[in-house]
């Protein structure tokens, strides 16, 4: 763990522009840089970077956040690893604190496993290099078209034939037996000797997200023997189901193309990154796990299945549907030519001719599994209905309303049935799932808020994804609000929490005749916001602004001031909140009750005038959210129930009308 006093050292010490100078090349414009934003494709910069405040802002895709969130963002870093990248380079020290035994026990064994296994990864690239490496490995990856520098960078090796090449290499290195049969390298027989687990094969080492090697995959070239694919056990580093090839490779690429293509083989994602489509993995010897695709989503909703076309891969495919779906995600299924699969498709074909075919092949999951199962269902009534029952059970695995509607009207279109039959079956479903769910005490939604693709030691960390999209956009998953009204009162908390986050110690000087002036003294922004939320005990819908409105409470409770508080948002641990303070306090951002151009006086008057006004919004549209609450229980209602809604309707109308009033919206 790293000190405190050495965290608070390596972000006062690290200036935005040089950190994001190292990615990203800044044109100055004033007092501050732009650039093309390096999160989303762009011809016009939109990406701004402010000293003064010390963050960044895309003004195009949304993301910002301080000097360590760009890094945890670009390089897709835990927040510790973001700390320690900054701190090398500015060569300041980090001392962890002291550990407990148990901590240090843990940690050391994670290491060591760690340790061997990367050993391992060189002892197989440079066995490479001896003949029977070179007579037999390298021969069949050049045989492959896979290029030295793909060797190199992927780190392809060679196991040699001995029963202990291994064993006996990594205990002359000084590295023990116990490390060796723990991190899945070597087999302990029933005599007590060691032998490698790994013989005659061409390796493929797995890489962690972060880089390292935790586990292997290798392949036999004898054809005699039915163990076409042996992998690595799992170990205390290594859990198959969380795991996939090719993702350290790839994640910056799924991220920069929103996309991540699914494959099956090893050798097709090699060829695939080697061709130069690097947004490219493959589950690591197991069908398709749920903690394989939330490690996806650490970097997209988009996957698009390209599996072999044989039945297996159609099989395999179908299922992966209905897993991608269920994890909110977006599924596209593309299939090469008969007899192809990527690798074989990748060394016919350019770039452009690849990517031109997945573009024009790829079809959405829930079409491509309806198109299959027509084909098998035919003409046969029965068949046919059981398709609609499946593919509508399929559409019930979709949490976000809003797509799940459009997929029912797609669906009925297709079938050309009623799109209230379809939807009767979608209820039905998910009110079984639902009671299935419960009977097993699992929460149905708990998927979507599941730490994806955990590991050992590092790889331990919130996901990237999820404070990555908290952008301040109306649509993002990390601030939208799952009904309506967080969506009806979204805007007006956005507002409260920006005089907050902008303004928050700024004192209002009311006028001894206003309503709101306290002969005791002044209150800041921050205060006179609180204190009108505080009386009706109102907490914000969106719970990214309720995280930020208490986290900057937290702070300014400790006395510190303004720009302390900011900072220390900022470059705080939980990046939603330091997502939401970059958003807020960006220069660009805009009030809604009223606009900065046109506030011809001072900061102190106008905040005199609007922080009141915005409360007042915000409490009607509070009212606003009552008031259609009331209004969906009346049709269901009994007369004297209707009759209680219809009085509270007027009430709340009375109310309205007195705060539309005071907002000027309407006359005495």
């Amino acid at each position: 763990m790293i000190p405190k006093e050495t965290v608070d050292l390596i972000l006062d010490t690290a200036r935005i522009e040089e950190v994001v100078g190292d990615f990203v090349t800044l044109k100055r414009r004033g007092a501050n840089y732009v650039a093309c934003c390096p999160f989303h494709n762009e011809k016009t910069p939109s990406f701004n970077v402010n000293p003064a405040r010390g963050i960044y802002k895309c003004f195009g895709c949304g993301k910002a956040g301080s000097a360590v969130g760009f890094v945890m963002e670009y390089e897709h870093m835990t927040y510790p690893e973001a700390l320690r990248y900054l701190a090398r380079k500015y060569h300041i020290e980090v001392k962890e604190e002291e550990e407990t035994a148990e901590q240090i026990a843990a940690r050391q064994r994670s290491e060591s496993l760690m340790a061997v296994s990367e050993y391992a990864r060189k002892f197989f690239l440079e066995q490479l290099q001896t003949q029977e490496g070179h007579a037999i490995g390298l021969a069949y990856y050049r045989k492959r078209g896979i290029e030295d520098a793909t060797i190199e960078q992927w780190s392809l090796g060679w196991a040699p034939s001995g029963k202990t090449a291994l064993v006996d290499a990594a205990r002359a290195a000084g590295y023990k037996d116990e490390y060796l049969v723990d991190a899945g390298l070597a087999i302990r027989q029933e005599d007590g000797q060691l032998i490698d687990k790994f013989r005659e094969r061409i390796m493929f080492p797995i890489h962690s997200v972060s880089g390292r090697v935790i586990a292997f995959s290798g392949r036999t070239l004898r054809s005699d023997n039915p163990a076409k694919y042996v992998n690595s056990p799992e170990t205390e580093i290594y859990i198959k189901s969380r795991n996939l090839l090719g993702i350290y490779f790839a994640k910056s690429s799924i991220a920069k193309e929103d996309r991540c293509i699914l494959v099956e083989g090893n050798v097709d994602v090699v060829m695939m990154h080697q061709m130069g489509i690097t947004n490219v993995v493959a589950s690591c010897g197991t069908s398709l796990t749920e903690e394989q695709i939330r490690l996806i989503k650490r970097f997209t909703e988009n996957i698009t299945i390209m599996y072999d076309g044989d039945g297996a891969g159609l099989h395999a495919a179908i299922r992966a549907i209905g897993l991608i779906l269920k994890e909110g995600m977006n599924p596209r299924v593309v299939f090469l030519p008969d007899g192809d699969d990527p690798d074989s498709f990748s060394r016919k074909h350019t770039l452009e001719e690849i990517r031109g075919y997945i573009a024009s092949h790829e079809q959405d999951g829930i079409g491509f599994k309806t198109d299959l199962m027509l084909k098998d269902a035919g003409n046969d009534p029965l068949k046919k209905a059981n398709l609609i029952n499946e593919i509508a059970d399929t559409v019930a695995l979709i949490p976000d309303a809003i797509k799940r509607q459009v997929y029912v009207d797609t669906v009925a279109k297709r079938f050309e049935i009623e799109a209230d039959i379809i939807q009767d079956r979608v209820r039905k479903t998910r009110e079984n799932n639902r009671h299935t769910a419960r009977r097993e005490n699992v929460s149905p939604s708990a998927n979507n808020y599941a730490d994806a693709g955990r590991n050992a030691g590092e790889d331990s960390f919130p996901s990237a994804k999820n404070y990555a999209d908290a952008t301040g956009k109306e649509s993002s998953p990390a601030y939208g609000s799952a009904n309506n009204k967080g969506r009806l009162l979204e805007p007006s908390e956005k507002e409260l929490l920006g005089f907050i986050i902008r303004y928050g110690r700024t004192p209002l000087q009311f006028e001894s005749d206003s309503e709101f002036y306290d002969p005791e003294g002044a209150q800041s922004v921050a205060e006179f916001i609180d204190a009108a939320l505080a009386g009706d005990d109102i907490r914000f819908a969106n719970q990214a602004y309720q995280s930020a409105y208490d986290a900057y409470f937290a702070l300014y409770d400790e006395g510190l001031e303004q720009d302390a508080i900011v900072l220390a948002l900022l470059n705080g641990e939980d990046r939603t909140v330091a997502a939401v303070t970059a958003d807020l306090s960006t220069e660009k951002y805009e009030l809604t009750v009223h606009n900065f151009t046109d506030a011809l006086t001072t900061t102190d008057s106008w905040l005199v005038n609007f922080v009141p006004r915005a409360i007042l919004a915000y409490h009607d549209k509070r009212l606003q959210a009552r008031q259609e609450e009331l209004k969906a229980k009346l049709s269901g209602a009994t007369p004297e129930e209707q009759l209680e809604i219809l009085t509270s309707l007027g009430r709340i109308n009375e109310i309205k009308k007195t705060i539309n009033i005071k907002l000027g919206r309407l006359k005495k």
